[in-house]
């Protein structure tokens, strides 16, 4: 049984301002001391890490609490409660920020990974963020409909964002009186506290830690002064018990004396990774040691394996290629057969150029960036063999990228696409794999402890 209090941020759509209410109140309930769980629905990477960094800006205890994701297309929907109580452990609080719109879900298969229903396969009330800045009245007929769309969704506030002034709040106030629904927050449109984006969405909290800081502060504040805490609190609170048991990476350990040593790209340039990722090869008998490949000039000893994750290699191509000592390392780890899992950002480094820039040589491709954004969950089954994915393993992921690779498939590749399009896709070469798609590994721990294995091998 879970008994963590458990609020989700949701909006109508998109830009209505679900990230700064989330990390704002994650931010101003950890500064009133609260041990805060942070999670987000859906596969993105940026958001958690602005979640991460707002309960440990306010955090009173010494543990760092990741942001974790909450996908029920990648993870299947009997996951979500494990995951969220794994993460939400030990917690006074939870806060869950949405995805897109309340209601929207992967394309084409009705509620399936949308907030409304993680909303639901966790118990908790629903916090609808409306933006306020083009409407009056209109806002009760919004909110009603939202509140009535799925009696099982259960929205049990709003806070109003990007209003206008005084008066403009008191008509949104009276609408909203008729609705049934308590307004819990107003912010006003003056006070939004802005983080720089680009081509894929923010740019990551690694990339501007001091400013991302200084800026969370500030949002916590005016989140704290705009917001009644108490009440969303009080909220939080009347979520009920959840049936649900805490999912663990916990597993036998690989056989062997000793702990192989798994290098985990991280830094600005590799920003994007699963908590459970670390969790799992951790307990399947590794010992997992991050680096940064823009510092970095040689892999951290001993190492037997190798993963580098997604991030933005096409932002640091310049940097990444400067440091001809690691591309050569990571060549020769690669080339010896040790175990390589690579994934989007990590594809494009082990690739022979990346915009004209010399990467690792890995693979015989070349990488460049694009005008066209690949976005959207697939499913795939491995082709072959691999030090990740035992042929016919089948999977769910997600491409999120603007970026090609040419040629986009080896003659090994890693996945055969089978939904919502079939292709090959990725590269098996020796010990690697890499590949575009993302996969969330709680899913199939299995893929851990093939690859701690591999290296221990």
């Amino acid at each position: 049984m879970v008994n963590v209090p458990r609020l989700v941020i949701a909006a109508p759509s998109s830009g209505s301002g679900k990230t700064t209410v989330a990390t704002g109140l994650m931010a101003a309930f950890s500064e009133r001391g609260l041990a805060v769980s942070p999670h987000k629905v859906g596969p993105d990477y940026i958001d958690p890490g602005y979640h991460a960094l707002a309960v440990s800006a306010g955090a009173t205890g010494t543990r760092v609490r990741p942001g974790r994701n909450l996908d029920a297309y990648m993870c299947g929907t009997e996951l979500i409660g494990p995951l969220f109580a794994h993460g939400a452990a030990g917690c006074d609080l939870a806060i869950v920020e949405g995805v897109m719109g309340l209601y929207d879900g992967a394309s084409g298969q009705g509620e399936l990974a949308s907030t409304a229903q993680v909303s639901k396969l966790l118990r908790a009330p629903v916090v609808l963020v409306v933006d306020a800045s083009a409407q009056s009245r209109s806002v009760a007929a919004l909110v009603h409909g939202f509140a009535s769309w799925d009696p099982e969704v259960r929205i049990g506030g709003v806070i109003l964002n990007k209003v206008a002034s005084d008066r403009h709040e008191r008509l949104l106030r009276d609408a909203l009186d008729e609705s049934g629904v308590p307004v819990m927050g107003v912010l006003r449109r003056t006070e939004q506290v802005g983080t720089p984006s680009r081509h894929l969405g923010l740019v990551p909290v690694a990339e501007r830690h001091a400013d991302a800081l200084g800026s969370m502060r500030e949002l916590a504040v005016r989140v704290r002064e705009g917001c009644d805490l108490e009440a969303l609190l009080a909220l939080a609170r009347s979520a009920p018990a959840l049936e649900s048991t805490a999912w663990s990476p916990e597993t036998e350990p690989v056989a062997g004396g000793r702990r192989p040593v798994v290098a985990v790209a991280g830094g600005s340039a590799f920003t994007f990774s699963y908590a459970e990722h670390a969790e799992l090869l951790t307990a399947a008998g590794a010992e997992v040691v991050p680096f940064d490949p823009l510092r970095d000039e040689r892999l951290p000893e001993g190492t037997s394996g190798l993963v580098i994750g997604g991030g933005f290699p096409e932002v640091y191509a310049p940097e990444l290629s400067a440091n001809e000592p690691l591309r050569e390392a990571v060549a020769e780890l690669a080339y010896s057969g040790a175990p390589v899992a690579a994934e989007c950002a990590g594809l494009l480094y082990l690739a022979r150029s990346l915009d004209g820039k010399p990467m690792c040589g890995v693979l015989d491709a070349d990488g460049r960036m694009s005008g066209r954004l690949t976005l959207g969950y697939r499913e795939a089954v491995a082709v072959g063999d691999s030090a990740l994915a035992a042929a016919g393993t089948r999977v769910r992921g997600h491409e999120f990228h603007r970026t090609v690779l040419e040629p986009g498939a080896g003659a090994e590749p890693a996945w055969g696409l089978v939904h919502p399009e079939r292709r090959l896709e990725g590269f098996v070469r020796g010990g690697v794999h890499a590949s575009y798609l993302h996969t969330h590994w709680a899913a199939a721990p299995e893929m851990a402890r093939r690859f701690v294995a591999g290296c221990a091998g």
